[in-house]
């Protein structure tokens, strides 16, 4: 009787450790190395966890890494695109711009960004993760798109330019600027190419 009751104490036990800082902890890992850069053993060292508890809490690799993308698009990556927000198109692309820059100068975070790194050189093994990085880009490529389709619609986009057109010029720069972070651009790097992107634009 008192080693059921045992029992029944150790599986009612709290996790000994944060969710919210184990999958901070992996979104790191993850941003640091790229999907198949990062092994378990890597992971549950930086997560402070043991293999079972890693399976039992947060599934298998992949699962971990859709958890980790979810967390890093609603914190991280949820700033920059609050930019989209601002009152008018030219505000909207330019705070976005100068967010980004911001985000991937940020010496306390790897640099580039997770959507870049994560999902560099997947396999056909991975092919479910480098096919959600690329749903997650087309998303972001999409909220921009919604937003200038939104300025035509307030008469606040020129008559001559296409709203798609336009997110698409948008995201190729956003995603220009990671690259050059991954590279070691600065911020003020950056921010002078977004300056010529900014005079580029024809709003």
């Amino acid at each position: 009787m008192g080693q059921v009751r045992a029992n029944a104490m150790k599986t009612g036990r709290p996790r000994e450790f944060s969710e919210d800082e184990a999958l901070d902890a992996a979104m790191r890992v993850f941003w640091e190395k790229g999907y198949e850069g990062a092994s378990l053993d890597d992971l549950t060292q930086a997560m402070r966890i043991n293999r079972s508890s890693l399976y039992s809490t947060f599934g298998d690799k992949e699962t971990l890494f859709r958890r980790v993308l979810s967390r890093y698009k609603a914190g991280p990556m949820g700033s920059v695109f609050a930019a989209l927000e601002q009152p008018t198109a030219r505000a909207a692309i330019e705070t976005l711009l100068r967010s980004a820059v911001r985000f991937l100068g940020d010496a306390t975070h790897p640099p580039s960004c997770l959507s870049l790194t994560g999902g560099l050189a997947c396999g056909t093994g991975a092919e479910g993760v480098r096919r959600a990085m690329i749903d997650w880009r087309i998303g972001g490529l999409t909220r921009i798109q919604n937003r200038m389709r939104q300025a035509r619609a307030e008469g606040d986009l020129p008559k001559d330019v296409d709203p798609k057109d336009l997110a698409r010029y948008v995201a190729i720069v956003l995603h220009g600027l990671s690259v050059q972070a991954a590279n070691g651009a600065t911020a003020t790097e950056m921010s002078r190419a977004v300056e010529l992107a900014l005079r580029s634009m024809p709003l």
